[in-house]
């Protein structure tokens, strides 16, 4: 292997490396006023969860599981704040000259809660759950591109593209890829390398782990239990957070956040990431399917209307493409979609679907408001002539039974760790059928997203993903009207360092790295 990666190829939007070599970092302990201390019970209320969680790492998609997995399980790579990558159980990557063979030097000397040395069996296990066929991992198309994983050494792993990937390295930190016992299917124990064991877990409930007294990374894992608790209504939270029933909550209700930070007992996080609120339309379905009709969709929604009245400004307008300002490749020359009724309503006319009745299927599930939201869509939209009906769908099981399967719904991406994430999940086409939710099939950005993964000249890249940007922003059947940041909230005894961005609650990581003041 030859020459170091760059310092920005450490970057989590730009991927793990940008070239050959190997890279190594430290973990660094929090830094804060008053320093980490050991010691309490920490109590995390959760608004996204399923009676259908499991701790099977394939399937972790609700709030509730990224947090309590990470408090049970660590990743190769770790995102740290600023979207750093960090070695988590590897110590050092890097590729072959044209990024098609990476490899994976493993950390020393740690071991699972059952008591097994970790090997690189057990990371080559791992990453095989989210290969093949009857995978039902979220990361199933990003790792299709891989054709062979194999132990080259005790300590070390060797994953073979077959393309290339210069970016590759980051997937490693993405929350579906937790390394798990080899050969070890009893998901539920809850078996890691985490800095908790598991006590107890109930889907849709709570969970309760316990701190691991042999946790090999230095600098964290401070309270000596962690209580997590489903509770799904935003006010039931906040008065448990205000009368001292949990120490932290995550969705904090944007209108009510600024009363919530007056107050003296409770701290206000707000933290700028990747996240976009939206709705999606199903590309093969109905009216959707002509191209007028989703670009009318796209005109008929006041985005300056939603971000003051729905996230009280505790956002910004977005521009019906996922890749934000917080990735280092998002494209600053698209023209901005705006608020044009009339010529929403002569796109409707042109496609022949005048008048028209729009079902909008919604919950409060994929984020707080997104009813509220919906119900303001829905006037904006009657000044172009267009009938929005908002259908209230059922909280529980709304992932399941209506995301991605109903012809026009709210959704939200928190983002993922960097451009080619972001765009192969949310619209490929090997993400058709999974997480591809409106379906979109083109061409163009198929192609263009292709030639993006492998280049490794920086400019070139970064035109490449302006250009499926652009392919998003204009054909695809995603509605995103605002960038909203992430408000989590905790007792005024709750401390943190630094904050990474890439999910709420520090990363979902706040039971690891948060700690009580003295």
């Amino acid at each position: 292997m030859s020459a170091l990666i760059t310092r920005r190829s450490l970057l989590l939007s730009a991927g793990a490396a940008a070239g050959a070599g190997l890279i190594g970092l430290s973990p660094k302990r929090a830094l804060a006023q008053d320093g980490p201390r050991q010691g309490g019970v920490f109590r995390l209320a959760i608004a996204d969860f399923d009676t259908g969680d499991t701790l099977d790492p394939q399937l972790n998609e609700t709030r509730f599981m990224m947090n309590l997995h990470y408090s049970l399980r660590n990743n190769l790579i770790e995102v740290g704040p600023g979207g750093v990558l960090q070695p988590e159980l590897a110590t050092e990557w890097g590729s072959n000259a044209d990024s098609t063979v990476w490899t994976f030097k493993l950390r020393d000397g740690v071991t699972f809660h059952n008591g097994k040395t970790m090997t690189a069996d057990d990371v080559v296990w791992s990453v095989n759950l989210h290969r093949g066929p009857d995978t039902v991992s979220e990361a199933k198309s990003l790792m299709a591109a891989i054709t062979e994983v194999q132990a080259s050494a005790p300590d070390e792993v060797t994953i073979t593209l077959a393309a290339p990937n210069a970016g590759f390295a980051s997937l490693m930190s993405m929350t579906n890829l937790l390394i798990v016992p080899a050969e070890n299917t009893d998901f539920a124990a809850g078996i890691g390398t985490g800095g908790y064991t598991l006590e107890s877990f109930e889907p849709g409930v709570s969970a309760r782990v316990v701190r691991n007294p042999n946790y090999w990374k230095e600098g964290r894992a401070h309270f000596d239990a962690v209580e997590f608790k489903a509770i799904r209504d935003v006010n039931a939270r906040m008065t448990a957070l205000q009368t001292g029933q949990i120490d932290a909550m995550n969705y904090v209700d944007a209108t009510t956040a600024n009363l919530l930070k007056a107050m003296p007992n409770v701290q206000l996080i707000q933290t700028q990431g990747k996240m976009h609120y939206g709705f999606s339309m199903r590309v093969a379905d109905g009216p959707f399917s002509d191209p007028d009709v989703r670009r009318a969709m796209k005109m008929a929604i006041d985005r300056e209307d939603i971000v003051a009245k729905i996230l009280s400004g505790f956002g910004s307008v977005a521009n019906d493409q996922p890749i934000s300002t917080a990735y280092p490749d998002h494209n600053p020359n698209l023209p901005q979609t705006v608020y044009d009724p009339e010529q929403a309503r002569a796109l409707f006319k042109k496609a022949g679907v005048e008048g028209a009745k729009i079902p909008l299927h919604v919950a409060d599930t994929p984020f707080t408001g997104a009813v509220d939201a919906a119900q303001l869509y829905r006037e904006h939209a009657a000044a172009a002539g267009i009938e929005l009906d908002v259908v209230r769908e059922p909280d529980d099981g709304y992932w399941s039974n209506v995301w991605g399967k109903k012809p026009f719904f709210a959704t939200k991406w928190s983002g993922r760790v960097n451009e080619d994430a972001m765009l192969s999940l949310a619209y490929s086409r090997e993400s058709i059928g999974s997480w591809n939710e409106t379906g979109w099939d083109n061409e163009a950005f198929n192609t263009t997203l292709l030639a993006a993964r492998g280049e490794k000249d920086e400019a070139k890249r970064r035109e490449l993903y302006w250009e499926c940007q652009r392919l998003i922003h204009d054909d695809c059947g995603l509605v995103a009207p605002v960038w909203a940041d992430f408000l989590d909230a905790t007792a005024a005894n709750v401390r943190h360092g630094d904050l990474a961005s890439d999910w709420e609650l520090d990363g979902a990581r706040a039971a690891e790295r948060w700690w009580f003041a003295a």
